[in-house]
């Protein structure tokens, strides 16, 4: 399996060197930070989240201050008392991706949320129960328990909160296949998450380096990124 420098060492050479590779990664929240936020920031980067899966990200970036007017700020509170009428409502106002799935998903987890805050003291306090190195657990967690917070999702949500973890990317797969890792190109199974977890144990014990940074590292270290 190839050491984790030399994934490293490639990413400099395409990023402008040591500096040039740095800027690019992705800020990582301490657990103070993950205790302190509101449960409703929770609530808010889920719903992104699944509002950007298969749609164009910079139209739901655009729209996102009519998504929080429109949805009270994700305040828990103020959600949970709606009635089932007013949730179909939002299929046809135009401040929100008026698409009932979606719209159900932000239903379902107001309490998802909510149950996991109960327990924990906050949604942030249940996350930092769980460690980087069984982050295929915590996302097998956020599947069966939260609502459409599957694959990329549930990824893209955690990286947005600042949670550190990895990525699965196109780029990420390609370095962990290059590196030697059996894996589909398409990760999904339980023996590939096993076997990416694994490796990314791996190279955090040879580096110390956070997964969030591990995952940055090696996206840029092939395909189409070409150099800074």
């Amino acid at each position: 399996m190839q050491k984790f420098s030399d994934i490293k060492n490639r990413a400099e050479s395409r990023k402008g060197g040591s500096k040039g590779l740095q800027v690019l990664m992705p800020g990582i929240a301490s657990k103070k930070q993950l205790a302190a936020k509101g449960d409703d920031r929770f609530l808010a980067m889920m719903t992104k989240a699944i509002n950007q899966a298969g749609f164009v990200w910079n139209i739901i970036e655009n729209k996102w201050p009519q998504f929080e007017e429109a949805f009270f700020g994700f305040d828990l509170s103020k959600l949970s008392l709606l009635s089932p009428e007013q949730w179909e409502a939002y299929t046809g106002d135009t401040r929100v991706v008026r698409n009932w799935q979606k719209i159900k998903a932000l239903q379902d987890n107001v309490y998802f949320v909510q149950q996991e805050s109960d327990r924990h003291g906050s949604f942030g306090k249940f996350l930092i129960t769980w460690p980087a190195a069984d982050q295929i657990g915590l996302m097998a967690y956020l599947k069966e328990h939260g609502s459409r917070l599957g694959g990329q999702s549930a990824l893209w949500f955690l990286r947005s909160v600042g949670k550190d973890c990895f990525i699965l990317f196109r780029d990420v797969v390609l370095a962990m296949k290059n590196a030697g890792l059996d894996i589909a190109d398409k990760p999904t199974s339980k023996r590939d998450l096993k076997k990416v977890q694994d490796l990314f144990n791996t190279w955090h014990a040879e580096t110390g380096l956070p997964y969030s940074h591990l995952s940055k590292i090696a996206a840029c270290s092939v395909g189409e990124n070409y150099p800074h």
